[in-house]
């Protein structure tokens, strides 16, 4: 396609993995067992992908807890009472928070490719959390012996090797998931913490050859989480001219359940740099109602009037299910929408190319 399209990442997990991993929370069943039920949903996933015709895949995150805490997966040092992330319903999301250093990351994605390369030949892509996302487990009084400049420099070099890692091992593209930036703007309006996420997230980039940020992308969005997103009252227009200053080639924006599209495509046009390119969300995860490979076209054609087609790519709005518990959407309607999604593009394309 001279339009690519891209899944952002999570697929809703099967109704016997998420059984499984409430017995495994519970201890009703040992971890060989669950690890044997998550390499079933993996293939299982990928096949299903695979069969929406996404020339691109990801291993629908079947395995990780939760797109933020992956690289934390055992690591002694927390306590419960961390950043609390609150959502438009009333939910909320809480980060462990960090008691004591250094701290590394247990888990790197790479393990994630690794696995779904024994089940596919396509371009698979890879989703890693941010370094400024996970700065947010440094509690604001500090650890003794432990500096938060030195959690940094720890912190950034893991962010750092969780990318190289993956690049190293062949992945189609990296895709750092920024989801906090809206929800910085939010939090502090001065845009102070905004840019110190972005001066940190460049911290990791600037690592990276030209030739290889061209692979990394950013994905932001307001947050998706049974049904509910934390951030979505912030216009585009507030973020974008900082979040363009990211070192990356490619950003994955959350836009069909966007009210005020013309602002946004204009946002938009007036940050994107020349060497950069923006993947439009044309399904909405947060809405059951699947998309028609019809719609998806006439929002790719109006973004195409805007945005050269040369830097225009298409998406998801968000993962289907960032979070492991998380079962508000279908699974077999994420897959609907993701086949429209790709139909839809080529659809465009068509229409485009006459």
């Amino acid at each position: 396609m001279s339009i690519l399209t891209e899944p952002i990442g999570s697929i809703p997990r099967p109704v016997y993995l998420q059984q499984a991993m409430t017995a495994f929370a519970g201890g009703q069943i040992q971890q060989a067992e669950l690890s044997t039920l998550f390499d079933k949903a993996t293939q299982e996933t990928i096949k299903e992908l695979e069969a929406t015709g996404s020339p691109v895949i990801s291993d629908g995150e079947q395995s990780k807890p939760s797109f933020v805490t992956y690289p934390m997966q055992g690591f002694k040092h927390f306590a419960a009472d961390g950043v609390v992330i609150p959502f438009a319903d009333g939910h909320t999301r809480q980060l462990p928070k960090l008691t004591g250093g250094p701290f590394h990351y247990t888990t790197f994605a790479n393990s994630y490719l690794q696995k779904a390369r024994q089940y596919s030949s396509l371009p698979i892509k890879q989703a890693v959390i941010s370094c400024s996302a996970m700065s947010l487990l440094y509690p604001q009084e500090g650890i003794d012996g432990y500096s938060r400049d030195q959690f940094l420099s720890d912190l950034v070099n893991d962010a750092v090797y969780d990318i190289r890692s993956c690049l190293d091992s062949s992945a189609y593209n990296v895709q750092i998931d920024f989801t906090e930036a809206r929800l910085a703007i939010k939090l502090d309006p001065s845009k102070q913490l905004l840019a110190a996420f972005i001066d940190l997230n460049n911290q990791v980039l600037d690592h990276f050859t030209a030739e290889e940020q061209k692979k990394i992308g950013v994905h932001t969005c307001p947050g998706g989480d049974h049904d509910s997103t934390h951030s979505a009252d912030i216009p585009y227009a507030e973020l974008l001219p900082l979040l363009f200053k990211l070192h990356a080639g490619n950003f994955y924006m959350e836009y069909a359940a966007e009210k005020d599209k013309p602002s946004v495509l204009e946002a938009i046009k007036e940050s994107l740099g020349s060497n950069q390119r923006i993947f439009l969300g044309v399904t909405d995860v947060l809405n059951p109602q699947v998309e028609t490979a019809g719609q998806i076209s006439d929002l790719i054609l109006e973004a195409a009037e805007i945005i050269p087609i040369s830097q225009l790519g298409t998406t998801d709005d968000c993962g289907f299910s960032p979070f492991g518990d998380d079962i508000s959407t279908a699974r077999e309607i994420a897959f609907a929408k993701i086949r429209a999604r790709v139909e839809g593009t080529k659809l465009a394309e068509q229409i485009l190319s006459k």
